[in-house]
């Protein structure tokens, strides 16, 4: 339950770009960390140091990662670095889900590693505010609900029906900050047109 509460607060703060998502989001993966290596769930067991070196990585980028070391914006993924992604994490989700198969008692190590390669690559998109992260957290968490239900943690299936609801709040806030950010580079670049 503690687990949860910090999530949500987490996931609440990453929608509305406040800083204070990344702590509170480097305590709750820590928690998480026990909850999945109970459930032998070694995958996520696993994403969650991951997380918490990318919950670091992110606290740093938003701070210092932009323009001139300052802030970062959102902004819009390439479809270049898209397919890297996307491949990237299909190759690894199928070489983890074999290993795991072979080398450990896993349960669903398929569907676990590749879930757990497409989160790795949804929070490398957030740590850099790239606005696509939240579709891909809603694909990774309608699947994610299946599989908790699945596995009976069936509070942690709850909160990742409300990480589906979060993450299309976090679209829509970080689409309307990025068109707002665009439109303010359009006004700057018409100004100096005209200048």
């Amino acid at each position: 339950m503690v687990a949860v509460a910090f999530t949500l607060v987490a996931v609440y703060l990453t929608t509305r770009q406040v800083i204070w998502c990344w702590p509170l989001g480097m305590v709750s993966v820590t928690l998480y960390a026990v909850v999945f290596f109970e459930a032998r769930l070694y995958a996520d067991t696993g994403l969650q140091g991951l997380y918490f070196a990318l919950a670091a990585y992110g606290w740093w980028a938003w701070t210092r990662g932009g323009e001139d070391h300052g802030a970062l914006e959102v902004s819009r993924a390439s479809a270049r670095t898209g397919a890297i992604l996307l491949m990237a994490a299909t190759i690894a989700g199928l070489a983890l889900g074999r290993t795991l198969s072979q080398l450990t008692d896993a349960s669903l190590p398929f569907l676990d590693s590749t879930l757990t390669s497409l989160s790795i690559a949804a929070q490398l998109m957030q740590t850099r505010k790239l606005l696509e992260n939240w579709l891909v957290w809603i694909a990774v968490d309608l699947f994610y609900v299946g599989m908790f239900l699945y596995k009976d943690l069936y509070l942690t299936a709850g909160l990742y029906s409300i990480f589906l609801v979060l993450a299309t709040m976090g679209y829509m806030q970080w689409r309307r900050s990025w068109q707002y950010s665009m439109s303010g580079s359009e006004l700057t670049a018409a100004g100096e047109a005209t200048s």
